[in-house]
């Protein structure tokens, strides 16, 4: 289930954002997570797993009227290769049926597998 994140997650939103290798430095860690907090445009979502009831991944995205740019995308080492990554960017794309979602040089390739898989499963790209 992707939930919005509000400042009770942020020691867990931290956590998940540390895995990615662009955010391993705290500086850096702080300077996105404040952009998420201050930009209009930007916004972070956390999954929770139903069956455990624990906030396992992350996902921040920058969204205008015609896209969304994938920026950050995180699971818990202990839930990868699950398909989580797709289940999150199905409810994603839920969320902004109107915009085509794109991905940054270190999300692309998420983003990529999970069109492909869409189409592979007979749903059409809007």
């Amino acid at each position: 289930m992707l939930i919005s994140y509000n400042q009770n997650y942020e020691k867990i939103a931290m956590g998940l954002l540390s895995y990615i290798a662009d955010l391993k430095s705290m500086e850096r860690l702080q300077v996105e997570m404040d952009s998420y907090n201050h930009e209009e445009n930007k916004k972070l979502y956390l999954w929770r797993d139903q069956e455990t009831d624990n906030i396992v991944g992350i996902v921040g995205v920058e969204y205008d009227e015609s896209m969304v740019l994938i920026r950050h995308l995180s699971v818990s080492p202990s839930f990868r290769n699950e398909g989580m990554i797709y289940k999150i960017l199905d409810r994603l794309q839920s969320l902004y049926p109107e915009q085509v979602m794109n991905g940054t040089l270190e999300t692309a390739l998420f983003v990529s597998k999970w069109v492909q898989k869409k189409s592979e499963d007979g749903v059409e790209e809007e």
